[in-house]
């Protein structure tokens, strides 16, 4: 387990419960004190997930969320707004805002935990908007057309090797085991197993030309997009 979470959050005691119950997961954890440092780590890093408190020196939390899911490169980040008692009509704001998930304090970390893994596999299995477009290097690659151009040219891939390169390029950078890909872009209408994701990475990149050398492999480990 190796995705990345974001903490905003000024209260001391709580960042380091959050903190320390998400590292003892094994997931990577930085934190922000402000709304302003929140929001400059998250564009900065671009976290898998947010967790984020609304009341915050500076920008207020609900300001930040609107500012995340409006800016293109930051919207697709799933947010889990942490908020007190009474504060319903920030959480509606909130949820309105495109959060994903609220945590009313006091916790329960091992609450806390299980609705942070559960945002996180609604995340990396969920497709991006169809109006999408991820850039990467000479790749384009079109969600909703479910197309990609490498140098204008378009790059006819199957219905596997299109998810496993969405999967991997909207997350450059990261490393992914074999089941973890598996687990990500199954689908009913085909089954694809941990062993055949090598004989597919090794048909897109050779689908992908000279920009197949994005696809990295992680030697013991799994696959990742060149960041």
């Amino acid at each position: 387990m190796n995705e990345h979470i974001l903490i905003v959050e000024d209260e001391e005691d709580i960042l380091e419960l959050v903190r320390f119950n998400l590292e003892k997961k094994g997931y990577h954890v930085s934190v922000a004190t402000t709304g302003e440092l929140g929001l400059d780590a998250a564009r900065t890093m671009l976290p898998e997930l947010i967790v984020l408190d609304l009341m915050l020196p500076g920008i207020h939390g609900l300001e930040v969320c609107r500012l995340l899911k409006d800016d293109r490169k930051t919207r697709h980040i799933p947010i889990i707004m942490l908020t007190a008692k009474g504060e319903d009509s920030d959480i509606v704001t909130g949820l309105n805002f495109g959060a994903d998930d609220y945590i009313t304090k006091p916790f329960s970390p091992w609450i806390m935990v299980a609705r942070v893994q559960a945002v996180l596999r609604r995340s990396l299995s969920k497709p991006e908007n169809a109006d999408d477009l991820i850039v990467r290097n000479e790749i384009i690659i079109h969600t909703g057309r479910h197309e990609v151009m490498v140098q204008d040219k378009k790059i006819h891939l199957t219905s596997t090797e299109f998810r496993i390169l969405h999967f991997l390029a909207n997350r450059p950078g990261w490393v992914f085991t074999r089941d973890q890909i598996v687990s990500a872009i199954h689908s009913d209408d085909y089954f694809v197993t941990s062993r055949s994701v090598d004989v597919q990475i090794m048909g897109l990149r050779k689908k992908l030309g000279p920009a197949g050398k994005y696809i990295e492999t992680v030697r013991g480990v799994g696959y990742k997009f060149r960041d």
